[in-house]
């Protein structure tokens, strides 16, 4: 019998990785494990009770995820924010020697997390960091490009925009603070860099973008962990990650007060009562996204990602564009089902190597591909998925089309 722990199980992204999870027979047993007990319940009897079982976790307390994983055969961590909860997860992860696969996208986490790799390989376990979809499915459609449609790579830019969930929670809404305050890593001219989200730095690689379904959106520097580890496994000059969130006046909110810098986390004197600036803003801005989503009349949910790749093809220039996009698929839901495939595909031996690493250090990109393609065909929660679309475009402009 395998059995599979989803930490954040009933969280946006869990949820969305338990279905995919129990979509497959790999595991008899499926444990959706977070704080919100009545939550984790809630989703272990919609996904189904005879294979999943619902238990509280602590993630600040690493007794309380050593109690919980025990036995288990793989862990899929979609706790966030990272950058408190990441390292945490992992350590305790590791020494309950146990495999492992998360959804990180905070690059300073995902640092920390690859700097346990020598203690992961002293313990004999292999930890895939960043599966999700950006990074996750961008790193390995990048891979992918390098190995099979590029003869030489000269640079790789990843690109996206979602928006109009049903839900967002908190830990959503402080990761992209985070954002905007971290310094944001680049692989630019060959060589590793750092830009300012509100600086001249970052405002230079701001970028209009047109993407498939959603139309065109203005994308700005985002601190995700593909520029940090896409050089180290494909030869090229350049890796950036640019992203938004639509409506636009839903992010101009997040970023007005960011700029404002009501984001201190030491909490401040309310009329006797003590609050922090920081708890307050996300509480803000999650109240303010309904009023928003209505007079925008955004209507449903929709994102995409796009990865465009340039190079060469026999000695001439050629870019490849690569993009994910729909009218109804969720940012849960793109993030997510490439987490519960990756549980699957390690559970299959399908992961190679020992150590943390990122999705293109130890996944081949035709063994994920291939099993999110015969996921899309029978699911129901994503109406059969959204098209992978392939552009191909040569030094003329010229341009071939195929959809996945």
């Amino acid at each position: 019998m395998a059995r599979v722990v989803v930490l954040g199980g009933c969280g946006t992204v869990g949820t969305v990785a338990v279905k995919t999870l129990k979509s497959f027979d790999d595991f008899s047993e499926i444990i959706v494990a977070d704080l919100n007990y009545e939550g984790a319940k809630t989703c272990a009897s919609e996904v189904g009770s005879d294979t999943c079982t619902a238990v509280m976790v602590d993630a600040t307390n690493p007794d309380s995820i050593k109690e919980v994983i025990a036995g288990s055969d793989v862990v899929v961590n979609c706790c966030g924010p990272f950058y408190k909860l990441g390292p945490i997860v992992l350590k305790a992860v590791i020494e309950s020697g146990i495999d492992y696969v998360d959804v990180c996208d905070d690059f300073d986490a995902t640092v920390l997390l690859l700097e346990m790799d020598e203690l992961a390989k002293k313990t004999g376990i292999t930890a895939v960091t960043g599966l999700g979809s950006s990074p996750g499915v961008a790193n390995l459609l990048a891979k992918f490009c390098a190995d099979y449609m590029l003869d030489e790579v000269e640079s790789i830019d990843i690109l996206h925009a979602h928006g109009g969930e049903p839900t967002e929670g908190a830990a959503v809404v402080a990761h992209r603070i985070h954002s905007m305050l971290a310094d944001i890593p680049m692989y630019l001219n060959g060589e590793f860099t750092n830009v300012r989200y509100f600086e001249e730095s970052g405002r230079a690689l701001e970028e209009d973008v047109q993407f498939h379904v959603i139309g065109t959106h203005r994308c700005y520097p985002y601190p995700h962990p593909e520029t940090i580890t896409l050089p180290k496994y494909i030869e090229c000059k350049r890796v950036t990650n640019l992203g938004c969130v639509i409506p636009t006046e839903y992010y101009s909110l997040i970023q007005n007060v960011v700029k404002a810098g009501m984001v201190d986390e030491e909490p401040i004197d309310v009329k006797g009562q003590m609050v922090s600036p920081f708890d307050f803003t996300i509480a803000y801005i999650l109240d303010q996204r309904e009023r928003i989503l209505k007079e925008t009349n955004f209507g449903t949910q929709r994102g995409c990602l796009k990865i465009t790749m340039k190079g060469t093809v026999e000695g001439k220039p050629h870019q490849f564009d690569f993009s994910l996009a729909s009218k109804s698929q969720s940012m849960g839901e793109g993030t997510g089902i490439p987490a519960g495939l990756g549980g699957i595909l390690m559970q299959r031996g399908k992961v190679s190597g020992k150590g943390v690493l990122p999705p293109e250090g130890c996944i081949k990109p035709l063994d994920f591909l291939g099993l999110m393609q015969q996921f899309l065909k029978l699911d129901k929660m994503t109406g059969g998925g959204s098209p992978l679309i392939i552009e191909s475009i040569d030094q003329e402009g010229k341009i071939e089309r195929l959809e996945m």
